[in-house]
């Protein structure tokens, strides 16, 4: 396949500000979104905005500009990647409480955050027999990839990162906090967090894994395995390269090629690390739901998907 056919522009982006009305915001962006042919997913919120969408270069290039025009969003930061599929399915463009869900009113990435740490950088930093290094993402995404040595919380969700921290701080006395996430939206808050309970020294890794896996040579590289992403290619690895993962879709975790051949997997339905998590019922909803998702993507549909959530 050439270079230049079926390569889709993904883009990857967040910021923090103050948005008074998030509601006015997603119904022009939603339309530019539209018209340009993107797919992938936005978050609006009072605290800004957060999502990944993908799409030809130039329908890329002119949502970005839009977002870059909303208020306080002119230094917007963004990473760029590609995929030779489509890596959605939809568009959604959602309204929430949060951007990034961490269930904590008093955090205020806006207030103070830890200190950024370039990806050329960070190898250092970890490195250091002060600095204890936290991975601030689920288990799932853990699973498949961390930093060597990294702090594995074996969180099931970003809310559950506070309760974590508040039994566990007492291994960190006297230590520098260093912490990752897949981008770095997630170490936002959790900075900001441990700043609030009197943590001193808070480091973070700018522009999160992707972009030390963009920057930083194999070679040189403390990264050990693949990253999970939120999209159809499921995991990357250095250079931004695909990786082997799939995604079971009833569960939302990767599997690997091989795991499709066990037994306990389904397509849509169930993987070894979901089939026992799930009731009969639950599996013939999920059946249904391939079914019409099937029946849907024979048809060529395209989904758009507006939802406000509280």
């Amino acid at each position: 396949m050439g270079k230049s056919r079926a390569m889709y522009k993904i883009a990857a982006l967040y910021h923090f500000t103050r948005f008074d009305d998030p509601e006015a915001i997603q119904g022009p962006l939603l339309a530019l979104c539209e018209a340009e042919k993107i797919s992938g997913s936005l978050l609006l919120a009072r605290e800004g905005i957060n999502g990944t969408i993908a799409g030809p270069d130039a329908g890329i290039a002119r949502v970005i500009a839009h977002i870059r025009a909303l208020p306080g969003c002119g230094n917007l930061e963004w990473k760029e990647s590609r995929s030779s599929d489509q890596p959605f399915r939809r568009l959604k463009v959602r309204l929430k409480k949060e951007i990034v869900t961490m269930g904590q009113p008093d955090v205020d990435p806006l207030a103070q955050v830890g200190h950024y740490v370039d990806p050329g950088d960070w190898n250092a930093l970890i490195e250091s027999p002060d600095v204890a290094v936290i991975d601030t993402r689920n288990d799932y995404e853990v699973a498949i990839g961390t930093f060597k040595g990294a702090v594995d919380p074996e969180t099931a969700s970003f809310r559950d990162f506070p309760a974590w921290w508040e039994e566990n701080k007492h291994r960190f006395h006297n230590k520098r906090i260093a912490m990752f996430c897949t981008g770095g939206i997630r170490c936002e808050k959790s900075t900001n967090y441990l700043l609030g309970q009197g943590v001193e020294d808070v480091y973070h890794l700018k522009g999160g894994i992707l972009k030390y896996l963009e920057e930083v040579p194999e070679a040189q590289s403390t990264w050990q395995g693949e990253c999970f992403v939120f999209d159809a290619r499921v995991s990357v690895g250095h250079g931004l390269a695909e990786g082997p993962h799939r995604l079971c879709h009833a569960c939302r975790r990767p599997i690997l090629p091989e795991d499709t051949k066990r037994p306990e997997y389904e397509e849509g339905v169930a993987c070894h690390q979901c089939t026992h998590e799930t009731t009969k019922e639950g599996k013939d909803r999920f059946r249904e739901r391939q079914k019409q998702m099937a029946l849907a993507e024979a048809r060529g549909e395209r989904h758009i998907k507006v939802v406000h959530e509280e």
